[in-house]
């Protein structure tokens, strides 16, 4: 009788210490996340206003650097990456319909907007009749454009146009009749120096050593056209993940904005803190 007690309390010793290393691993976070940027503003964003938030939690966060837009996402899909920081919610969309991929959002961060540069005007006023503007001559980015220039006052689009899909057919008044060039957008900084005006989405510009603030329009970009961290769609309810949205929404990550990235929009969630 005594053997089989104490073999029934070695058992329900071990059920119980099972169950207790259950629930740690369940409730144990992630120690590490690996975070993909592409090389420039958007990784030096992970590496001094997130990054630290996140290792004051307790993570080891390892930054990788991309050069091209495709790879951040399939890196992600593959596990390569735990979440990355470098598109805006169309692409996103966009990319993972095309390649079948789940990806979910978690949240928008401040973005570089578009400008429009001048070497010749100091103003909106300033700008001369029959001046030419180059654009980009992507569709994502010449909807941009065109939507800036109208909050600017310098065209009109069509009413009922998709302001995220419009174009240079869209415009029904140019008041200045400014001469659009379109071009490859990577050319747009370089056009500063050769046109009248150019109109330069914030990553180039800033990849160019351009400051955002020298622009004579300031685009109010929509928030669709931010910049968001991205995640598996799998992984959205997990311990690390809410671990990254706390630390985008904390008072810590807006004063690193503020402070080292100058310019930069702020998205409406900030806006209305």
């Amino acid at each position: 009788m005594k053997k089989l007690t104490s073999l029934l309390l070695l058992s329900l010793l071990l059920i119980l210490a099972a169950c207790g290393g259950e629930e740690g691993a369940s409730s144990a976070s992630k120690e590490k996340i690996t975070f993909g940027a592409t090389a420039g503003p958007y990784s030096d964003m992970v590496n001094k206003a997130i990054k630290p938030i996140l290792e004051e939690k307790g993570y080891e966060v390892e930054i990788v650097e991309f050069s091209d837009y495709v790879q951040p996402n399939l890196s992600l899909a593959n596990g390569s990456l735990d979440a990355n920081l470098f598109q805006h919610k169309i692409y996103m969309e966009a990319f993972a319909k095309e390649h079948d991929l789940e990806l979910s959002e978690v949240k928008i961060v401040p973005t570089a907007p578009m400008g429009v540069y001048s070497n010749k005007f100091d103003s909106i006023d300033a700008i001369e009749k029959g001046s030419t503007m180059t654009i980009a001559n992507d569709p994502t980015n010449l909807a941009r454009t065109l939507l800036m220039l109208e909050d600017a006052g310098l065209v009109s689009i069509k009413e009922g146009i998709d302001p995220l899909k419009a174009s240079e057919k869209d415009i029904v008044e140019n008041p200045k009749d400014i001469q659009f060039k379109p071009i490859e957008a990577a050319q747009l900084p370089r056009a500063v120096d050769s046109t009248d005006l150019s109109a330069v989405p914030g990553n180039y510009a800033l990849a160019a050593g351009m400051d955002l603030l020298d622009s004579i329009v300031l685009e109010e970009m929509p928030d669709d056209y931010r910049n968001r961290v991205v995640v598996n769609s799998k992984d959205k309810d997990a311990a690390f993940v809410k671990d990254i949205k706390e630390a985008v929404e904390s008072a810590a990550f807006e004063e690193t904005i503020d402070e080292e990235f100058k310019g930069f929009g702020k998205p409406a969630w900030m806006k209305k803190k």
